[in-house]
């Protein structure tokens, strides 16, 4: 019998002034991204049960960069921009993913909660 050990390790990092303010930064755009994926791909399914691939959000995220209003977003790095719309690739297009008000709360049920079945 083989056995597995599962091992733990934290970590800590001190940022400078300039290098919090950086990720500070990064996380509000990543976050902004997400919520403006999120609130696309339930539009469309609500309203007209499409779905929103990666490729759609991330030709979105060029657009939105475009814009007056977003145009911060291309101050940051894409790589975690990107990487927060794939985050919603696996998330399934019914009102279960999102808050019983068809995602106007935001509201996202765990991801291993909805896989929970599938692992059986």
């Amino acid at each position: 019998m083989v056995r597995t050990v599962k091992r733990a390790f934290k970590y800590h990092f001190y940022p400078t002034d300039v290098q919090a303010a950086e990720l500070a930064r990064t996380f509000g755009c990543v976050r902004k991204v997400y919520n403006l994926a999120l609130a696309a791909r339930t539009e469309a399914w609500t309203l007209r049960q499409e779905r929103v691939t990666y490729h759609a959000t991330s030709a979105m995220l060029t657009g939105w960069k475009k814009t007056e209003d977003l145009a911060f977003l291309a101050e940051v790095s894409s790589v975690p921009l990107t990487l927060s719309g794939f985050a919603l690739r696996s998330l399934p297009e019914t009102k279960s993913a999102v808050g019983g008000d068809g995602g106007a709360s935001g509201d996202v049920v765990s991801h291993s909660a909805q896989r929970s079945d599938h692992r059986r």
